[in-house]
């Protein structure tokens, strides 16, 4: 078997840098984009609780968990992400912090230090449950991107733990976190969360488009890698329609007439840009927009589901 080809990460040299820009470093590796996803899913399960009050003591604890679920636990997984991934990136995007030596591997392994002892430590906030989900969070994580698993390499069973980890997780731990036996509803919050959760594998098949050949090179399985960008991007959306329609039955299906009617008028709005993205020659060229638009379809399904059936 030949062996895996290996790419050349500049050597970081330990400076002396001013607090602030240390910080500002840090904040970059935590990629900021990519916490909303798990902050809105945390919130959208403490509303799906039907327990909140939504009084100063509630909402203190909605802003707290939704801290922990993104910047905290989210910037955790993409710092170790990043330096799992420093050999691709050298390939797909030469200008990120670790392969352009911006950043020390000491200021990485501090930075996850740090978030990995204040995300155990903010989860006792909430009581043990979401603490066993915040050490599940953590694992997951380092399965995705680090060896001897790394599961990135495959594809489908990676997008997975991603799409687990950023919204069935966040959203069982927030209605977790306000759970009231005999007022909870707890089955409509695990079963949306699981449809949620397979609906975003398609958005994660989407954010792989843009390292389609780094992926290859280093042997990573990516599907888009796999399939190729158009069987990729038809995949990706059926994905991301199934699981909204799904979503959509179950609310009918449970009652909540109004929000399945709202999540359909969503489902519909989107089937223009989909269109957009599937016949285009390079599908890849409109990703990262078609990506930005899932995202704010599923926001707004999650939010109708979680207020109907809290209802």
């Amino acid at each position: 078997m030949a062996a895996e080809p290996s790419i050349h990460v500049p050597p970081t040299v330990a400076k002396q840098y001013p607090l602030k820009e240390l910080l500002g470093k840090s904040i970059a590796l935590m990629k900021p984009v990519t916490w909303f996803p798990p902050s809105i899913a945390f919130i959208c399960g403490t509303v799906a609780s039907g327990t909140t009050t939504f009084g100063f003591i509630d909402i203190s604890r909605i802003a707290l968990g939704s801290l922990l679920a993104g910047p905290i636990l989210c910037g955790l997984s993409q710092v170790i992400n990043e330096y799992c991934d420093r050999e691709v990136d050298a390939i797909n995007e030469p200008n990120r912090p670790i392969p352009s030596g911006a950043v020390t591997f000491r200021q990485v392994f501090i930075t996850i230090a740090v978030l990995s002892v204040i995300s155990v430590g903010l989860s006792f906030v909430f009581g043990l449950p979401v603490v066993y989900l915040t050490l599940v969070g953590i694992f997951l994580a380092i399965a995705y991107s680090a060896e001897p698993l790394r599961a990135k390499r495959l594809g489908w069973i990676g997008n997975g733990l991603v799409s687990v980890s950023y919204e069935g997780l966040p959203w069982i731990a927030g209605m977790m976190s306000f759970y009231v036996p005999g007022q909870t509803n707890a089955v409509g919050s695990i079963v949306l969360a699981a449809i949620y959760s397979f609906g975003a594998h398609g958005i994660m098949t989407i954010n792989d488009f843009k390292s389609i050949e780094g992926d290859r090179l280093m042997g990573i399985k990516s599907i888009p890698a796999q399939m190729g960008a158009d069987w990729a991007a038809m995949s990706a959306v059926i994905t991301i329609n199934a699981a909204l329609f799904c979503a959509t039955l179950y609310m009918l299906g449970t009652g909540n007439i109004i929000a399945a009617g709202i999540m359909f008028v969503l489902m519909l709005g989107q089937i223009p840009t989909q269109r957009k993205f599937l016949h285009m020659s390079d599908p890849r060229a409109r990703a990262i927009f078609y990506n930005a638009s899932g995202v704010m379809i599923f926001v707004w399904s999650m939010i109708a589901s979680a207020i109907g059936i809290r209802s």
